[in-house]
C-alpha cells in the first residue's frame, strides 16, 4: 500500500500538573530524517522515541515537537518561605545601605530562584505518558500518510490509463503513417523515371521504415506502465522504485518524440511526457 510522506498529526493529554502535547509533521525527503524538540527535562527520551518512529516510518523528513505546559493557578502555587525571607532580608539591608526605603515588590521576590516551588511530578508516570501520547500521535500520522498515499496512487493510476490509451492509439496509427510516407517518397521519386535505381529505392524505404519503427518504445512503455501498477498494488516502500520506472518511461517518450514520423506522433509524444511529468510529481511524495 502506498504511503504519502506528507502528513500532520497532533495529540494532547491533560494531567493535574499540566498538559502534554505532541505535534508531528512529515514532508518528502530522499531518506529518513528525524528532528526532535523536547523540553530540557525530557531530552533523555529522544533515543527510544526515535526507535519507536523508525519502526513505523522508513522515509521522509519528520519534525516531532513535545510541549509541556504547567497549568497551576496562582492559588495553587507553592513557595519556599525561608528562601523568600532571605531575599527580603537582603533587599532590606541593601535599601539601608543606599539610604532608600522603597517598598519591596512581592512579585519580584516570587520570581527569584528557589522561591517558587514546582510541583513534584512522578518521573516514571511522566515518561509513560510521553511515550503513550507519542504512540497515539504516531499512529495518527501513519494513518494520515496511508490515506494520502491512497489518493496519490489513484491519481497515478488514472494517468497510467491515459498513457495506455495514447500508446495504443499511436500503435494503431503508425502503419498508416508509414505507408503514407512511403507512398509520398515513391511519388516524389517517380519523377526521375528510368533513371531511378529501384534497388536503392527499396533500400531507402527499408531504412525509413526502421527509423520510424516505434514498436520497441511502445512495448517498453507498456511494460513500465504495468510494472508501476504492480508496484503500487504489492509493495510497501516503493518511492525509489517508482522514481526509477518513471525515469525509464520518460526515456522512451523522448525516443518516441525523436523518431516521430508525423506531427500527430510528435503531439502524442508531448502529451505522454506531460502525463509522465504529472506522475513524477505525484510519486515525489510516496514513501
Amino acid at each position: 500500500m502506498p504511503l504519502s510522506m506528507t502528513a500532520f498529526a497532533n495529540a494532547r493529554t491533560h494531567h493535574p500538573w499540566g498538559t502534554l502535547g505532541w505535534e508531528l509533521r512529515s514532508v518528502n525527503h530522499r531518506y529518513l530524517d528525524l528532528s526532535f524538540r523536547l523540553p530540557d527535562v525530557l531530552q533523555h527520551l529522544e533515543t527510544p522515541l526515535r526507535e519507536m518512529l523508525c519502526q513505523s516510518i522508513s522515509r521522509g523528513k519528520v519534525h516531532c515537537t513535545l510541549s509541556l505546559e504547567n497549568e497551576n493557578t496562582t492559588s495553587a502555587i507553592a513557595i519556599d518561605e525561608l528562601a523568600a525571607q532571605r531575599y527580603i532580608a537582603v533587599a532590606g539591608r541593601i535599601a539601608t545601605l543606599i539610604g532608600a526605603a522603597a517598598p519591596i515588590n512581592p512579585l519580584e521576590i516570587l520570581d527569584r530562584p528557589g522561591v517558587r516551588c514546582q510541583p513534584e511530578i512522578d518521573s516514571e508516570a511522566l515518561t509513560a505518558s510521553v511515550n503513550a501520547l507519542f504512540k497515539t500521535a504516531l499512529d495518527q500520522l501513519v494513518q494520515t500518510r496511508a490515506r494520502e498515499g491512497t489518493k496519490l496512487a489513484h491519481g497515478v493510476r488514472q494517468r497510467l490509463r491515459e498513457i495506455t490509451v495514447r500508446t495504443q492509439a499511436i500503435r494503431q496509427t503508425m502503419p498508416t503513417l508509414v505507408q503514407a510516407r512511403h507512398q509520398k517518397l515513391r511519388d516524389k521519386l517517380s519523377e526521375f523515371g528510368e533513371r531511378l535505381d529501384r534497388e536503392r529505392l527499396e533500400q531507402e524505404l527499408v531504412y525509413l521504415a526502421q527509423k520510424a519503427d516505434v514498436d520497441e518504445e511502445l512495448d517498453r512503455m507498456e511494460v513500465h506502465v504495468a510494472e508501476i501498477d504492480r508496484v503500487l498494488a504489492n509493495e510497501q516502500t516503493m518511492g525509489r522504485r517508482l522514481d526509477f520506472l518513471v525515469q525509464e518511461l520518460n526515456r522512451e517518450a523522448n525516443t518516441l518524440a525523436a523518431k516521430a514520423a508525423s506531427s500527430t506522433i510528435t503531439a502524442s509524444a508531448i502529451e505522454l511526457k506531460v502525463l509522465i511529468e504529472q506522475i513524477r510529481e505525484q510519486i515525489q511524495n510516496i514513501e
